[in-house]
């Protein structure tokens, strides 16, 4: 006679098949991640402060290229949010490389990409020399010493590209352009939510950063990788980076 568990078994494994989270469910676990980045980014910051007796917080309502502390409690933010990525995920029982999309891209494609994002480069700066010479900078030049800049440089345009881009052409991409949402309109709308989280950034600022999530959207899209789209990214961030000067 078989046994009631045996008739039971096909159930669990059914319960084990691998999924892709839907809409709701990539929305809920993305807000998730976004919240832990916060939370965990706000305490790095106020126990650097505590052991440096006040003088890694800024001042109220000062709003500024973050300070080497900020990076340093941005980056560790920045693993917690991936952490909860990779929970998501697995809870999925997904890979996680297969998931995000972490193939690596051809030469080719970095080379056509980067030469892309070259063009939107020049073509934010004659636009805006078109509409007002002087137009405000959305790249803020300030001093910093030798080791905030090493932190700022490691924070910018390395653990930014990659908890960005992990979440919004990795974790999000997969979840909405898989559902009714399409890759089209996905890649419009992390475009516009991405551009609306740099809140640093006045509205001229924004809308590159939208036009700039367009194209990474794309290049997610048609190469498959988001590797791809870190990399860009990263070089996007690293001409901001070479604004900064040295103390």
């Amino acid at each position: 006679m078989q046994d009631s568990r045996d008739r039971n078994r096909p159930v669990a494994l059914t319960a084990q098949v691998p999924k892709t989270w839907d809409f709701m469910e990539t929305t809920f676990a993305a807000l998730v991640a976004y919240g832990v980045f916060g939370l965990v980014s706000d305490l790095a910051l106020v126990a650097l402060a505590v052991a440096q007796g006040g003088a890694a917080l800024p001042p109220a309502g000062v709003q500024e290229i973050p300070t080497g502390a900020e990076c340093a409690a941005g980056m560790v933010g920045s693993a917690a949010t991936i952490i909860v990525l990779w929970v998501a995920i697995r809870m999925a029982r997904r890979d996680f490389s297969e998931y995000l999309g972490l193939n690596w891209p051809t030469r080719d494609e970095v080379m056509a990409a980067l030469m892309i994002a070259i063009m939107l480069w020049i073509g934010e700066i004659v636009v805006a020399s078109l509409i007002t010479p002087r137009a405000p900078s959305t790249s803020p030049q300030l001093l910093f010493s030798v080791g905030e800049l090493l932190i700022l440089f490691i924070a910018v345009c390395v653990a930014s590209p990659i908890v960005e881009e992990f979440t919004f052409r990795g974790f999000i991409f997969r979840g909405w352009s898989e559902s009714f949402v399409g890759p089209t309109a996905t890649i419009v709308l992390t475009a516009a939510i991405w551009a609306a989280c740099h809140t640093q950034y006045d509205w001229w600022g924004r809308g590159w950063i939208f036009v700039s999530g367009l194209a990474l959207g794309h290049f997610r899209r048609r190469s498959g990788s988001t590797w791809l789209t870190v990399i860009v990214h990263s070089g996007m961030n690293f001409s901001f980076f070479l604004t900064m000067k040295v103390v």
